[in-house]
Parts: structure tokens; C-alpha cells; sequence
């Protein structure tokens, strides 16, 4: 088991706590990460307690649930052209589990016009707001632009009709590809209004206010996605999805919506995801 960190690691729970989530579930991130539980929770405790100057710095903000945008009851969510199954839900965060919203059909057209396009998958520097490669998301991945041609004007109207938010508000579907050992370590998807680079992103549209995470392929082994502060692991199923918000109308978020990518230990992933935003984007 690991007993050392690295400045990667160390950046990664300081920016976390800041964040607001809980020092426990940094611990059983780092755990299940391969680093000894007992020095997981010193070094945790140890950065918890205002031990750099980084924690103090960003406080982290408070956030008050709202009615969701998300229909909490019911089992079917019928869109203009399929009706999409809610599996499982989770009230706080607002979180669900959803089947059938792509067909079998769909997944592989994705995946088929992708492939040629794939180019290593970056993250939004927070202080500069430029894209960034990091270890810590190791996968490739491309875009489609909002109604870019037929096939993806379909999957877009249907994706805002299960996400109850307008199209034009939508990113366009981010496609990615994980190999054995891929794998996106936890974080948010909103912008952190504390860092610097984040305004730059924030002028177009706003705040990220929820996501859906597409399925494309069953993964052999690993590649679950899962929420450290729910103890929440979901398993990648062929046209499944999972739906998640983290911002309200005061523009807060919320830390519980920590999440990430399990690493792929056989096979391959594929997943499209759909980031919405407060207005309009683009």
C-alpha cells in the first residue's frame, strides 16, 4: 500500500476540502486508490485542519436544496421519441439512474463516429481557465456540436426533454474513450466560482447546472462511476445513463455531486456526456 503522496495528490485534496466535501470520503477515495488507510486519514486530517493556506482560502460555499428540474416521482420519463425508464433515484443530491435513453443502435453510431476523431481528453486550468492534460483524467475523447447534423439534432432534443432544461443551454455531447487502467479521479463538474480561470468559462452561459452521463458499451470489468460522498458506485450498462444537478437558482453548488470514473480493469469505455448550463451557450 502507498505511503507516499504526491503534489498531484496533494493539490487534489486541498482543492476537495475547499470544495466542501467531507474528509471521510477523501479518505476512502484515496483507499480504494491503493494508499494505506491510516496515512489516508492523516494526511487528510492533517491538510482538514487549515494546515495550508489553500484551505482557508476558499470556503467553501453553503447550498440550499431547491425544487429539482428533475422529476422526482414517476417511473417513465416519455420524450419525443422513447420512453426512458428511471431506475433508481437519490434525493440529495439530486441524483438518478436511468434506462433506454439511447438505443443499442445509437451507442454504436456514436462510437463509430468517434473513433476517428478522438484526441486526449484536457481539464479547465483554475487559474488560467485554458485546457490542461492532467494523470488524473486519462482518457481521449471528442465533441458534437448542438445539432450538428440529423442523427445528433435527435439525441439532443431527447437528452433536454430527460434533462428538463432547454437544448440551447446545452454543451455540445462530449464523446470519451477509456482504455484498461483509464480512469477520471473525483471532481466537480461545475466551475469553481473561487478560481480565477473558471470566469472565463462562466462568461458563455453561465454556471454548469447539471449532467447526464450516456453508457455507450458494457465494460467488462471496472470503469463504474461513483459518488465518494453518497457511497455510490454505478456500473456502465449499454444505454443507460446517470442524471445528476448541482446548482440552484442562487447560483450555489453543491459539493455532494463529488464524482469520477473508476479505472477500466478489462475491456474498454465508452460514454457521451451532456453538460447544461443556467442560459444559453454558445
Amino acid at each position: 500500500m502507498k505511503t507516499e503522496i504526491t503534489a498531484d495528490w496533494q493539490n487534489w485534496i486541498i482543492d476537495n476540502l475547499a470544495r466542501g466535501c467531507a474528509p471521510q470520503s477523501l479518505v476512502e477515495v484515496m483507499a480504494g486508490k491503493g494508499f494505506d488507510p491510516i496515512f489516508a486519514n492523516a494526511i487528510v486530517f492533517h491538510f482538514s485542519n487549515g494546515s495550508t493556506q489553500a484551505v482557508a482560502r476558499v470556503p467553501a460555499a453553503a447550498y440550499m436544496a431547491e425544487r429539482p428540474r428533475f422529476p422526482m416521482e414517476g417511473g417513465v420519463i416519455q420524450t419525443h421519441d422513447r420512453a426512458v425508464r428511471v431506475s433508481a433515484r437519490v434525493n440529495k443530491p439530486v441524483v438518478a439512474i436511468l434506462d433506454d435513453v439511447l438505443s443499442i443502435e445509437e451507442c454504436d453510431e456514436l462510437v463509430h463516429l468517434s473513433k476517428n476523431k478522438l484526441k486526449r481528453s484536457t481539464i479547465v486550468d483554475p487559474q488560467t481557465g485554458t485546457e490542461e492534460v492532467i494523470d488524473d483524467r486519462s482518457s481521449y475523447g471528442t465533441f458534437f456540436t448542438v445539432n450538428e447534423n440529423e442523427f445528433i439534432a435527435r439525441l439532443d432534443r431527447r437528452i433536454a426533454e430527460v434533462m428538463h432544461w432547454p437544448i440551447e443551454n446545452g454543451e455540445g455531447m462530449q464523446i470519451l474513450n477509456y482504455k484498461i487502467g483509464g480512469e477520471y479521479k473525483p471532481h466537480f463538474d461545475y466551475f469553481p466560482v473561487a478560481d480565477q480561470g473558471s470566469q472565463v468559462h462562466l462568461k458563455n452561459g453561465g454556471q454548469r447546472v447539471s449532467t447526464l452521463v450516456m453508457y455507450l458499451n458494457d465494460v467488462d470489468e471496472g470503469g463504474e462511476t461513483i459518488f465518494p460522498e453518497l457511497g455510490l458506485t454505478i456500473a456502465p450498462k449499454k444505454g443507460s445513463a446517470v442524471y445528476f444537478e448541482y446548482c440552484n437558482s442562487q447560483s450555489q453548488t453543491d459539493p455532494l455531486t463529488l464524482h469520477g470514473g473508476n479505472p477500466v480493469l478489462k475491456g474498454e469505455k465508452w460514454i457521451a456526456t451532456k453538460w447544461m448550463r443556467q442560459g444559453r451557450f454558445g
